[in-house]
């Protein structure tokens, strides 16, 4: 069973996520107001997913600054990453590091086949 990393600061939202991931037969792992960004790495090296959601914009970090961190750790430089939000900011996100990018709001399946296709890309 593959790991989903939720990193996303609407308690709505990852609730939702959460439901539909699980769904789909994955496991899942949620984070949300961590208050550093080293807070976010510690979380990602210990949960050890296959793949993260990232927001972008999150309450107490930048996700392209998490991102950048993420990228420059030999732990979690090669984390897989699918970042959202609700501006179409793809290149940023690509420039950031992120393997693919989904522009909110999206329909479940393409979310679905988008984690998918970012997995099976190891």
């Amino acid at each position: 069973m593959s790991k989903v990393l939720l990193i996303e600061d609407d308690i709505t939202m990852i609730n939702l996520l959460s439901t539909l991931l699980k769904m789909e037969g994955f496991d899942i792992a949620k984070v949300a107001g961590e208050s550093s960004i080293e807070a976010y790495l510690q979380t990602v090296r210990r949960e050890k997913p296959d793949v993260v959601l990232m927001d972008v914009h999150l309450h107490q970090a930048n996700g392209y600054d998490l991102l950048r961190a993420m990228r420059k750790d030999k732990d979690l430089h090669s984390v897989r990453v699918v970042m959202s939000s609700g501006m179409d900011v793809r290149r940023e996100a690509m420039l950031a590091g992120a393997n693919d990018f989904i522009l909110k709001p999206y329909m479940p399946d393409d979310l679905i086949k988008l984690i998918r296709k970012t997995i099976e890309a190891r």
